[in-house]
């Protein structure tokens, strides 16, 4: 099994922060999906796919992966880059 960690995004769509600070452990799809042949919908045997843990820390996600013996890829937080600028400078 394997899995990535990462910390949850902002939504583009709205400006609040909530949830962004907790850190997601997701495990890896282990077979692709494929369609059902009566309705067409996409499915596949692995449950796995549907767990998603949250944690409060990096550090405390990691310690589960070690602690159940869960290979992980840690993906880096983007860093946040604000753009200041004044209403007037809409005008130059």
């Amino acid at each position: 099994m394997s899995a990535r960690i990462y910390q949850n995004p902002r939504n583009a769509m709205q400006s609040g922060r909530a949830l962004t600070d907790k850190w997601v452990l997701e495990f890896e799809p282990s077979e692709p999906r494929k369609p059902d042949p009566l309705t067409g919908w996409a499915g596949s045997g692995d449950t796995q796919r549907q767990v998603k843990l949250t944690f409060s820390s990096c550090e405390a996600a990691k310690a589960y992966a070690d602690k159940h013996a869960i290979d992980y890829l840690i993906i880096p937080t983007p860093e946040k880059k604000l753009k200041i600028q004044a209403y007037a400078d809409n005008f130059r």
